[in-house]
């Protein structure tokens, strides 16, 4: 489950991703148009800076915009940087890999084998859907993210 920081640093990313033809955003424009709290923002965004995924420029005219183009700018690259790992269980995450201290022979385990096409599926359509592709979607465009799964609660 995404933590409200890693929902809240999706959406400024996409705000600015939506606003990439122009210079910087201030984080009061930001906080406005997508409904976040402005000094919970701030932090998220000096994360973001920190790890190269977007730029400030500081004075008059200053502001936030993306470091990298939209279109290099992953989901899971940044909900890795947010919340950690993908995995569901710290046995199948590929880069915080855990060994379970419960589980007594992890190359039999039932639920490991399972959690383990879970992370396959996540890792595949958060690691192939970019800013641009989640932007493009909204509006309509070419951005091929994946169907929505059906209802589960219909098959009932």
């Amino acid at each position: 489950m995404l933590t409200q920081k890693c929902k809240y640093a999706l959406r400024a990313l996409l705000a600015l991703a939506r606003e990439e033809d122009s210079d910087v955003l201030l984080i009061a424009d930001i906080a406005e148009r997508e409904h976040l709290p402005k000094k919970f923002l701030e932090a998220i965004l000096l994360e973001l800076k920190r790890h190269g995924i977007v730029r400030s420029r500081r004075g008059r005219g200053g502001g936030y915009a993306l470091a990298k183009p939209a279109d290099v700018i992953t989901f899971g690259q940044v909900i890795r940087l947010m919340d950690g790992p993908l995995a569901p269980t710290p046995c199948t995450s590929v880069n915080f890999y855990q060994r379970c201290a419960d589980c007594p022979d992890e190359a039999q385990c039932e639920i490991r084998q399972v959690m383990r096409r879970v992370r396959e599926a996540i890792s595949r359509t958060l690691d192939h859907t970019t800013l641009k592709d989640a932007i493009d979607q909204d509006r309509g465009g070419p951005g091929e993210l994946l169907p929505e799964p059906p209802d589960l609660a219909a098959a009932d």
